[in-house]
Order: structure tokens, then C-alpha cells, then sequence
């Protein structure tokens, strides 16, 4: 009875909730495509001895243009998921997944191999 919309009807409170969820979650979608847009690519950075090494086997694995760089954190859900960090360099070792969604890669990370969101990667 202390809250505002303590008098209304109950089936006018429900409508209320809903529309303020669905307006809600309007409002996070729009957020979340405008920060993958606007959010910058990662600058390329010298690489420790460690990861050097691994961009060189791997260019003498699959080549210098099969190289792509991680532009966000990639946290991996799915069984053969790889969860890796921005600015991370891996190898393309195939356009798709095993259904044929050219929406995640196979990639070598330099070990680990595994699937990614493609749109996570650009050219290296």
C-alpha cells in the first residue's frame, strides 16, 4: 500500500511491468549494438616473447593471410567454444562450423583449437 501503483488494479499493474520490461529491454538492445559498433579495434601492440613465438608458428602453419586478431573478449558457451582475449592472434582453419554457420570459425590459437564468432575477428 506504501507504493505508488499500490491502488491500481491488478491486471493495470501487469500491463505497467510489461511495458516497462519491454521498453527496458528495448533500451539494452539498442545499448549493446551501439557499444559493438562503437567500441574501438584493438590497437596493435608489440607482443611478449611468448606470444611471439606462437604468431610465427602459426604463420608457418597456415600462412600470414590466414591471421586474424580477437577484437573483444570472446567467452566460449558451446562445447568446442574457445574463450579468448582481445588483441589475441589466432589462425583460420575454416569459415564455418560443422553445421555450415559461417557465423563461427574454426580457429588455431596457437594450441588450443576451436570455434569463435566470426564477427569477433579481423585480418591480422
Amino acid at each position: 500500500s506504501q507504493m505508488p501503483h499500490g491502488h491500481m488494479p491488478l491486471p493495470s499493474f501487469w500491463k505497467l511491468v510489461e511495458d516497462t520490461l519491454q521498453q527496458s529491454g528495448a533500451q539494452l538492445r539498442t545499448f549493446c549494438q551501439t557499444f559493438e559498433t562503437v567500441t574501438p579495434s584493438p590497437v596493435t601492440q608489440p607482443l611478449n616473447p611468448a606470444e611471439e613465438r606462437k604468431v610465427l608458428s602459426l604463420v608457418s602453419s597456415h600462412g600470414p593471410d590466414k591471421l586474424y586478431q580477437v577484437t573483444s573478449n570472446i567467452s566460449g558457451s558451446k562445447d568446442l567454444d574457445l574463450t579468448l582475449q582481445r588483441g589475441q592472434i589466432v589462425a583460420l582453419l575454416q569459415s564455418m562450423d560443422t553445421k555450415g554457420n559461417t557465423n563461427r570459425w574454426l580457429v588455431d590459437a596457437g594450441g588450443p583449437r576451436g570455434f569463435v564468432p566470426a564477427g569477433k575477428l579481423q585480418p591480422y
